[in-house]
């Protein structure tokens, strides 16, 4: 009698991917293009996934990293991430027709950097050197600002005025990490200040938990995503955080590795804030038809009814998207 082999069990976590921000920001793209043609410029990857700036840039869109790449006079999108009051200005000096991508969640917390800047405060922003909000946010007061990356980076703070200390945080940190630095700061500074309601974004909060959930239910769990992309990379890292035996992040069902399922009855698949559906489709296919096959479950965490209002120039157009 021939043996068959076990399904392999696919949980799905509920809420992933795309985030209202996201989506919002690569709907101003494909507005952009319909109302005024291409090209259309992009500063910076409008978010951090390489198969959503492929698709625009075979639409029409230019993807450039300083806004002196654009011609004189040109149409320049800034990215969901934010930029620093610095490029608004060079933007502007050129001539540049601008639109803005950011994400309103960004905005908010460039608001409090200015806020803060204004009342004279010393500020600690938490988040990772180099990435695209976090110079952007900087920028809003880089006289004041302080990056703090770890709490280790708290200890060898040296403050002028421990009653003047506030923190703001990157939107697409580990909830559990950042909680931690917050701590520690605040052990250090008792009376630091925090912001208005939660600088980390709903749906990377949202999306970590969803992921504990996969965790202590899966041995494997893998999230789509781009490596460039902070949000999905802190997945990875909340997974191993809660228990999984291993968590991979996947650019798309090419970078599954069968390595990582020799043994595995159970895996639990995700996906980051700026990784389109059709990725995980194509993993969830390419997991089915595999010797066994695959039975997908689903597994709902709670429900996301977020969105954000497009830029007034754009609102009446309707647009025809392939996500």
């Amino acid at each position: 009698m021939t043996s068959h082999p076990t399904p392999l069990q696919v949980l799905l976590a509920a809420p992933r991917g795309f985030c209202a921000g996201v989506d919002r920001a690569i709907e101003i793209v494909e507005l952009a293009l319909r109302q005024y043609g291409p090209p259309v410029y992009v500063r910076h990857a409008i978010v951090h996934n390489t198969h959503v700036v492929a698709d625009l840039e075979a639409k029409g869109a230019v993807f450039v990293e300083d806004e002196d790449d654009v011609p004189e006079g040109g149409l320049i999108v800034f990215s969901a991430h934010g930029v620093a009051p610095q490029v608004r200005r060079n933007a502007e000096q050129r001539a540049l027709r601008p639109i803005d991508a950011t994400c309103p969640l960004v905005t908010k917390v460039h608001l409090e950097a200015r806020d803060y800047a204004r009342l004279g405060y010393s500020i600690v922003l938490i988040g990772h050197a180099g990435h695209q909000e976090v110079i952007g946010t900087t920028g809003e007061a880089p006289e004041a600002i302080m990056l703090v990356e770890s709490v280790e980076d708290v200890s060898a703070l040296d403050l002028p005025d421990p009653e003047r200390i506030a923190y703001i945080t990157q939107t697409t940190l580990s909830v559990d990490e950042a909680a931690g630095i917050v701590d520690a700061l605040k052990a250090r500074y008792p009376n630091a200040r925090g912001p208005r309601g939660e600088d980390i974004c709903y749906a990377t909060t949202n999306r970590q938990a969803a992921t504990k959930e996969l965790a202590a239910r899966a041995e494997v769990v893998l999230v789509v995503g781009s490596a460039h992309s902070s949000n999905s990379q802190r997945m990875v890292e909340v997974a191993l955080a809660a228990g999984a035996d291993a968590a991979h992040l996947i650019e798309d069902a090419g970078a599954v590795d069968e390595a990582w399922l020799d043994g595995v009855r159970t895996v639990g698949l995700t996906s980051g804030a700026s990784a389109p559906e059709s990725l995980v489709t194509g993993v969830i296919w390419y997991l089915r038809d595999r010797p066994g096959g695959a039975q997908v479950t689903t597994v709902d965490v709670l429900e996301e009814h977020m969105s954000f209002a497009l830029p007034a120039g754009l609102r009446r157009l309707p647009v025809q998207s392939a996500r």
